[in-house]
């Protein structure tokens, strides 16, 4: 007898990167030696000091059991004053902050908690496509909203306030953005926090890249009254290279968070503690620290830049992030094809932007999360294409 899965399950698909590895892994098989320029998987490790922590904690006989729902107090702790040393935000570490097992965890928790089944949310075009995913696996009726090249990959506010915001009960947002590594401004959050205010919308911001390739990390929580309409979620994968050791978080006022509290506490069992010391250590890290990984992150860039070019694609060379976001030329007929071709050509994958919505079908992406002879090699072969 075959059960039959979920109804659910048929409002998704397998993740793109998911489906893709296996494509990439069928090649290799067969003898093509693949370069993976596509997914944001940082490839350097944490600082020294951070894994010591880790090794240390672990060596002790009584810190093997199960953790607390929210977390140590030395991670709230740490995670607040990170927001206040970083960002200017003040957060309660008792009630305002909530550890979690990676940020997308926090994605699918924040939609159960708010979410009932018919309820409107609102994901970016192009954006994370998680957002929609979730959405669609918890019963949502998932609007998409436009993100403009011409508007610096920002929403058109006046094109959001014709539409039918009616039962809309959440609008996640994502700056610095993926894919397109725009910046946010202090303007761009008073609009967002003002949009959420003004139509009784919860606001989740998505806040994983401020920290790679931008000047200054900023957070839509440093908007005065922010946290009365918004949550931010933030992660220790990207700027301090734990992407396999799972560390996120969530910020809001307290009513948020013991909300989320209550899906999150059904949910797991809490983080091996000798990991949440490891993170709290991360956390206290310095700007010498960022300055190492951007300086390395800077280099790969101008490689990534020098790939696109080659492409015949066109960029914003002061986009940031973990990725490099370009325009494929007319004689495309889209960037799949052009994605296509340089694969099937050179063994080189670059992401077609189409995953991310419609708004990114003329655009390549490439990821910073490799090596420089590895960006090298992969410019020698289209060059040579």
């Amino acid at each position: 007898m075959i059960i039959s899965p979920a109804k659910r399950i048929g409002s998704v698909q397998e993740y793109y990167f998911s489906r893709n590895n296996r494509r990439l892994d069928a090649m290799r098989k067969s003898g093509v030696d693949v370069i993976n320029l596509g997914i944001g998987s940082p490839d350097m490790p944490p600082h020294a000091d951070v894994i010591e922590a880790l090794a240390e904690e672990a060596k002790k006989p009584n810190v093997h059991g199960y953790q607390s729902y929210v977390g140590i107090p030395e991670l709230r702790e740490g995670y607040a004053k990170w927001y206040k040393e970083w960002y200017g935000v003040e957060l309660n570490p008792a009630n305002e902050v909530l550890p979690l097992i990676g940020s997308k965890e926090g994605i699918m928790h924040i939609m159960m908690t708010f979410i009932d089944e018919g309820d409107g949310v609102l994901v970016p075009d192009p954006g994370y496509p998680t957002y929609s995913s979730v959405a669609n696996l918890v019963g949502a009726r998932t609007i998409k909203y436009k993100l403009y090249e011409h508007l610096g990959w920002q929403p058109d506010f006046d094109e959001l306030e014709k539409m039918d915001l009616s039962g809309v009960k959440i609008m996640w947002t994502n700056y610095p953005n993926m894919p397109t590594g725009a910046p946010a401004t202090m303007e761009l959050y008073q609009k967002i926090v003002d949009f959420g205010r003004k139509h009784n919308i919860l606001i989740c911001n998505d806040n994983p890249y401020s920290f790679i390739l931008h000047e200054k990390p900023i957070s839509l929580l440093s908007i005065e009254g922010a946290k009365d309409v918004a949550i931010e979620l933030n992660s220790m994968s990207k700027a301090h290279n734990m992407a396999g050791w799972r560390f996120g978080m969530a910020a809001s006022n307290s009513e948020i968070i013991n909300a989320v509290l209550k899906v999150k506490s059904n949910m797991d069992s809490g983080v091996f503690r000798p990991m949440q010391v490891a993170a709290a250590k991360a956390l206290t890290l310095d700007k010498e620290w960022f300055d190492t990984i951007n300086k390395e992150y800077r280099e790969r860039q101008k490689y990534a830049f020098e790939i696109m070019r080659t492409l015949g694609c066109t960029f914003d060379e002061k986009q940031g992030g973990l990725f490099v976001w370009a325009r494929v030329a007319d004689k495309w007929k889209c960037a799949e094809e052009q994605s296509d071709e340089v694969l099937n050509k050179t063994g080189v994958f670059v992401t077609p932007g189409f995953i991310f919505g419609s708004q990114g079908e003329r655009f390549l992406r490439i990821s910073l999360c490799a090596k420089v002879p590895v960006f090298q090699e992969a410019l020698r072969r289209i060059q040579n294409m």
